[in-house]
């Protein structure tokens, strides 16, 4: 019989089109294909225009795709659990203890929960309106929410706070292994000096050896077991320092530590002011969701979700134990990457050992955790340079070249940002805190009022998410620049 439409892989994502078309959005006028993108039809919207207001929220209105629960393959749920998971603990547990060192216990165990509870919740609202819209990434529903200048915006948010994160990457493991201005370095405490502890000699070794080949993988799900064997690594971080702790606790070698945040001094107070931006960072897994759920197998919202609240539950108890037995360790004295402190005496048996199952474990799971990051980094940039170009996984080559550009640019980087704590308080107070809460609270502020009603309840939360999210970044800027400015003087 004959047919108007044309055939598609089982594994396409593309929407079936009549032969009749002769131009595609996706592949250009010239490419001879005869299907194209959601963009343009789905979103029903030109650049820059403003939300179609004809538009309302049955599924029946949208073009016909191929359900992704159908294909064949994709992660189980244990596997999305491995890569959320990952995405969200890396290098951003090391500032734990510092925060918790300047909020004291009790509020920065508080702040751990509150935090990771509201991710969760902006998690679920961009899976709704991602389903909703048939968006395939973030920046999709948030052009569909917000227009093409927003989805610009947030894609530029993503790159640069991925770009951070992963030279952040970079510093701790140089930092580490070769050492730096106050601390010995893992190589030379073994092999004492030399030309392999020469950081960014080492840097370059480990970027080439070990993290260009995971990161040339063009599917996330390749790297689920490696995203298992880093949340492994570092639930054994974990429990060590938590070992550790109690065992000083118990023989009171311990520093009583603060309860509440020191507002005695103007120095406490802005201290303060420049770490709950990191508190906000801690969660931010967002750009990461929408590639993990385009491969979840069987995947619907009600799975999605039910990835989202275990991986919460897992780095709220992980968060939690980090923070506080890193401040029971080391009291005043934490530093801002808390890795670095395992470099002395933990005055307790067995220390030189534990101190390199703790350091030199977390260097591999920072290795592990790096590909899933660029992952997204990757798909990010080639959609905001290559816009109109074949899918990136149907070009090898591009997908190298994108992949060898960027890890040179994070290495450049690496080599002139001075420390964690600089990169973390600047991202933390913007990309990190609009990726995290101020796009999702306002995709769903915006989609409410275009037909797609929230309960009183999500309202309540999407306006009080976006509420602090501003004010977190606001403060947050004036908070680091006044400290820099305070530190040049």
């Amino acid at each position: 019989m004959d047919s108007n439409y044309s055939a598609i892989r089982k594994t396409s994502y593309l929407e079936l089109q009549s032969q009749n078309d002769t131009e595609s959005p996706r592949l250009g006028p010239k490419s001879g294909g005869n299907f194209h993108t959601y963009e343009d039809e789905r979103f029903n919207i030109d650049d820059g225009d403003d939300f179609d207001d004809s538009l309302n929220f049955h599924d029946g209105n949208y073009p016909l795709v191929v359900d992704g629960s159908k294909r064949d393959g994709g992660s189980g749920i244990s596997g999305a659990v491995f890569n959320l998971t990952t995405t969200i603990i890396g290098a951003g547990i090391m500032a734990l203890p510092a925060t918790m060192k300047v909020l004291g216990v009790v509020w920065g165990f508080i702040l751990i929960i509150l935090m990771g509870i509201l991710s969760e919740v902006s998690v679920e609202l961009l899976v709704r309106f991602s389903v909703l819209s048939k968006a395939t990434s973030y920046g999709e529903v948030v052009q569909y929410a917000l227009g093409r200048p927003a989805r610009i915006i947030s894609e530029i948010c993503i790159i640069v706070n991925n770009a951070g994160v992963l030279v952040v990457y970079l510093i701790i493991m140089g930092d580490v292994m070769s050492g730096s201005l106050h601390h010995v370095g893992v190589f030379d405490q073994w092999l004492g000096h030399g030309v392999w502890d020469h950081r960014r000699l080492l840097i370059l070794f480990m970027l080439v050896v070990f993290l260009a080949p995971l990161c040339a993988l063009d599917k996330i799900d390749s790297l689920s077991v490696t995203s298992a064997a880093s949340v492994a690594l570092a639930v054994v971080f974990v429990v060590v320092a938590c070992a550790i702790a109690s065992i000083k606790l118990a023989e009171g070698k311990t520093d009583s530590p603060r309860m509440s945040p020191d507002f005695g001094s103007k120095k406490a107070i802005l201290d303060l002011l420049v770490v709950i931006p990191i508190m906000t960072n801690a969660y931010v897994c967002h750009f990461n969701v929408q590639p993990i759920y385009n491969e979840l197998e069987g995947r619907s919202p009600q799975k999605m979700n039910r990835v989202g609240r275990i991986t919460t539950v897992l780095c709220i108890v992980v968060y939690s134990l980090t923070a506080i037995s890193g401040y029971l360790l080391f009291g005043k004295d934490t530093e801002s990457d808390v890795l670095t402190n395992f470099d002395k005496d933990l005055g307790i048996r067995y220390s030189t050992a534990l101190n390199y199952i703790v350091r030199v474990g977390y260097i591999f799971h920072l290795l592990l955790v790096f590909p899933v990051v660029h992952f997204s980094l990757r798909q990010t940039v080639d959609a905001l340079v290559f816009e109109g170009s074949a899918p990136l996984p149907e070009s090898r080559k591009r997908c190298l070249i994108l992949t060898l550009v960027l890890l040179a640019l994070i290495y450049l980087g690496s080599t002139m940002i001075p420390n964690i704590w600089t990169a973390f308080k600047f991202t933390g107070a913007t990309t990190a805190v609009s990726l995290g809460f101020i796009f999702p609270s306002l995709i769903a502020i915006k989609l409410s009022r275009k037909g797609e009603g929230l309960s009183f309840a999500e309202k309540l939360v999407s306006w009080f998410m976006l509420v602090m999210a501003i004010a977190v970044s606001v403060v947050g800027v004036v908070g680091n620049i006044y400290s820099l400015n305070s530190k040049s003087e």
